[in-house]
């Protein structure tokens, strides 16, 4: 019979108790899931058992927990690239109509300053040649035959006051002539600065009302988020922060319309207001002109009939 090599018994207690570890081990690693999760955090290097990796229950954990698989699904969605477009096609139809208005909004915006711009540039530098014309005019008649090619608010003036000039009763009206002559040139003046603010009241609306319509869009969105919240039972980050991004989108939009809008909006404001000043001197011009020429009309008749 042969010899056993452990002769003693503390060596034989010794291998009861490495197998024993050796048995609890494998059958933590085999049946308890904490164990899978230690094994998964092992050192790359060490390769471990399909069979052993996977508990045999891990099917029937996955079936009985639908709502959790869902989740995980949802948070793989949730965790898409949020790019503005990405944002815009997957808002509702609501909000995606707010925010193309939005952005139809701005680009009125931009059109507008652009127009305006050059529209009061181009009328500024005429008005200002006119009035440098007529101020070496010796009469309004010379005037007018300076400013036959102009087409700046000067000769309106001008017509104007040759007009009234031409309808004169007698001389001794010349004080209504003025008085009437006023009231043409303030009804020009009120219609150049007519003319010359169209399309600001458009930039006083978008500048007034973007901020709320895109404020609008932003509610509509957070209420669907909300909603689908409430559908899906889950508060996971991953899963409602697409939805309230893409509702931000629209109050973001609306403030990049209204911004601009509101800052050239006051821009022209002062424009404008520079160039009704200049049309009011150009007016001023015309009447000490058509004063001139009343006091030389005086003049030449009681010279006459001194003669």
């Amino acid at each position: 019979m042969p010899q056993s090599p452990f002769k003693s018994k503390s060596d034989r207690s010794a291998l009861r108790q490495l197998a024993l570890a050796i048995a609890l081990v494998f059958a933590v690693f085999c049946f308890d899931p904490a164990g899978m999760a230690q094994q998964s955090t092992a050192p790359t290097g060490v390769s471990q058992p399909q069979d052993q990796a996977t508990p045999p229950n891990a099917g029937a954990v996955r079936e009985s927990n639908p709502s959790a698989n869902t989740s995980n699904k949802l948070v793989a969605v949730g965790m898409r690239e949020l790019s503005p477009w990405s944002m815009f096609v997957s808002a509702s139809l609501i909000v995606q109509a707010i925010m193309a208005g939005l952005v139809f909004a701005s680009l009125i915006t931009w059109t507008i300053f652009i127009a305006k711009f050059i529209e009061l540039f181009i009328a500024k530098r005429r008005l200002q040649g006119a009035v440098h014309s007529v101020a070496g005019a010796r009469t309004l008649g010379e005037a007018s035959s300076m400013l036959s090619s102009d087409r700046s608010v000067m000769r309106s003036f001008v017509a104007a006051a040759i007009e009234e000039i031409k309808l004169l009763p007698g001389l001794d009206s010349d004080v209504g002539v003025k008085e009437r002559v006023a009231s043409s040139f303030s009804e020009i003046t009120r219609s150049e600065a007519r003319r010359v603010r169209f399309g600001m009241s458009m930039l006083a609306t978008i500048g007034a009302t973007a901020p709320f319509v895109g404020l609008f869009g932003t509610v509509w969105g957070i209420m669907n988020s909300f909603i689908g919240i409430s559908k899906l039972q889950t508060t996971n980050l991953a899963v409602v922060a697409p939805g309230i991004a893409e509702a931000l989108l629209a109050t973001a939009i609306g403030l990049f319309a209204a911004i601009p809008a509101v800052m050239i909006y006051n821009h022209f404001l002062r424009v404008t207001r520079g160039y009704l000043d200049l049309v009011g001197r150009a007016g001023g011009s015309v009447m000490r002109q058509l004063s001139r020429d009343l006091d030389r009309m005086h003049a030449t008749s009681m010279r006459r009939a001194a003669e």
